[in-house]
């Protein structure tokens, strides 16, 4: 018997990383197939009239061992990937895609769950039963099951080949990232770095067995120096370095693979009757169309673009009266900024840092938890983890019952993707009386200790780190009968919202003397920094804006009209960012083809949303403030009616149960320093 497919006699039926071979996942995988089908054929054979239970329940409880095996082997290949994972991941990604086709396109299985469907009215179903009927009903009228044959069968292969196309790009993307480093041997090249960076460069040179320094374009290593290098003609070379990933003409290159992506998507819509991706995904969010996305990009861009060139303006002179620097170009964005914000503010990351050593910071992310939802987290020692750098939690409510399990990856390595992100493990659901409690990860690239210093954050990444926290919180206090409703498991442009309140606490002083303390003296930040961090918070904020902006009408670009006129994706992205651009184009670069949230994750059309969510989310703060930022009724309401929630209700129903009234946008505006 496979490990991977036995109930894992672990603590807390926790994964078993340690004892898991690379070669139990394929078989785990075609067992678990064959598995689902059996539990498939079994719905479709039952003699019985199709009832709520029968049909809709045991559909979405069909499948589990798959889903745990393959949330497995998806979080290992993104956070600890090896050329043998991403070959595994090609091979059973097409039988994936072929199961989930046989699943939705299977016409028997469709006409249960429309009888059921039928009937829904006068089955006094639950609000949360009630939304699980409507999203498998849709998830099948959606996804081809009305379709016919001929029809069905094209879908089928558009289906397989995304899911290929797709692990392609996010491969392309990872290779071109380990291949590039910028070995430096003249000290002086080093003048402006910070000395964490150094030593960071320096501990990186060595394990290659190589003098001197090495940088390279994972976040830790490429930040600091583009921020910080005086050297600008380095700053240039790794800046384009970072930008033409994926885009030189080599066996990487994914040009041709966002054109057949966005083409794919695009024939897929029509054949399901919608007139692009865009309107096929924005159907099941809050926006619901691509229209009221457009019109919402663009409102806040009109907003945005006169703060944004007016501080691109004071910029550039700042950078001309510094250095006599006339035109700004890309590589010289972050270094001046740092510049102009120590000039304004007296206020750097460097002098910040000492106070964010990260289990400090983690710390304060778990004391907030603990003010706000009564939650506690213990470490220990005695819980299988895939690589040394993980650490595991134990997290129990106030009357020491179990809420969750919680893994932290935090540093950067070989196997694992650029960037921060949440996931799990097992979803929280309720089965035979049961409440099974969830398995929760987040995965960031933070600096690592060096020889002589801990991890030390930036203020970036302080919010960073709480942000993810934010999406562990929705997936941690899940409490809803279903899996496929349970934690983060709701609209596309709701789910960002948890994560990016919880950034917040970040600026509040109250918050930050429960973690923000010197590393070394233990000295809590002093006040001033506090009120330099809040006065900084809107710096450039009109520029930062309109860099989102500028990603999210990309993504609507792309998405939300026919693709098959673009012969050129350097081209057509330049055309869209036209409105949005501020620094000069360059020529090598191109950011479509490592565009990973639209075109390898599942922000296709959706990468509206962060701004969307900020919406909420200033204005859901707003209300914390009025009442107090650990304010227990406001933490209650939050609690109960949004992260337990999860997708078991309308997005803005269970919005305003916590507020009251719908989201303003004036908080946000007012929040960005915009009006």
């Amino acid at each position: 018997m496979n490990i991977l497919t036995k109930y894992f006699s672990t603590k807390h039926n926790t994964a078993p990383f340690s004892q898991i071979k690379i070669e139990d996942y394929v078989p785990a995988i075609k067992e678990s197939i064959a598995l689902t089908r059996t539990e498939i054929d079994a719905i479709v054979d039952s003699a019985e009239t199709p009832t709520f239970e029968n049909t809709i329940e045991a559909l979405e409880f069909a499948g589990q061992t798959l889903d745990r095996v393959t949330s497995i082997f998806f979080n290992l290949n993104s956070a600890e990937t090896s050329d043998e994972m991403q070959k595994i991941a090609q091979e059973v990604s097409p039988m994936l895609t072929e199961l989930s086709n046989d699943i939705t396109l299977n016409t028997a299985l469709f006409e249960k769950i429309k009888a059921v469907y039928n009937q829904k009215d006068v089955l006094n179903l639950t609000t949360e039963q009630a939304t699980l009927l409507d999203k498998k009903f849709k998830n099948f009228s959606r996804n081809g099951a009305l379709l016919p044959e001929d029809k069905k069968a094209r879908l089928r292969e558009i289906d397989t080949e995304l899911a290929k196309l797709k692990l392609t790009f996010g491969e392309n993307v990872l290779a071109e990232t380990n291949a590039y480093q910028l070995h430096i041997t003249n000290e002086n090249d080093l003048k402006g770095l910070p000395e964490g960076a150094v030593e960071a460069a320096h501990s990186l040179a060595k394990s290659h067995d190589k003098d001197g320094w090495i940088f390279t374009l994972d976040i830790p290593s490429y930040q600091p120096f583009v921020t910080y290098a005086d050297n600008r003609e380095l700053r240039k070379e790794l800046a384009i370095a970072y930008g033409k990933k994926a885009f030189q003409n080599n066996e990487f290159d994914n040009q041709q693979n966002v054109l057949k992506i966005a083409n794919l998507r695009h024939e897929r819509a029509n054949l399901l009757g919608y007139t692009t991706h865009a309107n096929f995904v924005l159907e099941e969010r809050m926006a619901q169309t691509p229209e009221k996305v457009k019109s919402f990009l663009n409102d806040l861009l009109v907003k945005a673009k006169p703060a944004a060139e007016r501080e691109f303006k004071q910029l550039t002179a700042f950078a001309e009266k510094l250095d006599g620097t006339k035109q700004l170009e890309k590589w010289d964005g972050a270094y001046y900024s740092e510049k102009l914000r120590q000039e304004l503010f007296n206020l750097d990351d460097e002098k910040l840092k000492p106070y964010f050593k990260l289990q400090n910071v983690q710390n304060g992310a778990f004391e907030v938890a603990k003010k706000l939802f009564g939650l506690t987290f213990t470490e220990v020692f005695d819980i299988d983890k895939y690589h040394e750098d993980v650490h595991t939690f134990e997290v129990s409510d106030a009357d020491g019952n179990l809420v969750a399990i919680f893994y932290s990856d935090f540093f950067p390595r070989k196997g694992k993707r650029n960037g921060a992100w949440m996931t799990s493990f097992k979803p929280q659901y309720v089965k035979d009386g049961v409440n099974e409690r969830p398995h929760v990860s987040i995965v960031c690239n933070f600096t690592k200790p060096t020889e002589t210093k801990p991890s030390l954050l930036t203020f970036n990444e302080v919010t960073t780190l709480f942000h993810e926290f934010g999406h562990a919180l929705h997936g941690m206090l899940a409490n809803t009968t279903y899996p496929s409703l349970s934690g983060t498991s709701v609209y596309w442009d709701f789910v960002e919202l948890p994560s990016q309140v919880m950034e917040n606490w970040c600026y509040e002083p109250e918050a930050l003397a429960l973690f923000a303390h010197h590393y070394e003296t233990e000295e809590i930040i002093p006040q001033e920094y506090v009120d330099k961090i809040k006065e900084s918070a809107s710096f450039l904020e009109g520029m930062a804006t309109l860099r989102q902006l500028s990603f999210g009408l990309l993504d609507m670009d792309f998405h939300g009209a026919n693709p098959s006129g673009i012969t050129d994706v350097k081209q057509f992205e330049k055309n869209s960012m036209e409105n949005t651009a501020l620094y000069p184009d360059v020529a090598e670069n191109c950011m479509s083809v490592s565009f990973s949230h639209i075109f390898q994750g599942g922000y296709s059309s959706g990468y509206y949303s962060y701004k969307w969510a900020e919406v909420l989310d200033a204005d859901a703060f707003a209300f914390f403030q009025e009442k107090g930022i650990f304010n227990k009724e406001v933490a209650d309401k939050f609690k109960d009616n949004v992260l337990s929630q999860g997708g078991t209700d309308q997005p803005m129903t269970l919005y305003k149960k916590f507020r009251g009234q719908e989201p303003q946008p004036e908080a946000l505006l007012k929040r960005a320093g915009l009006i």
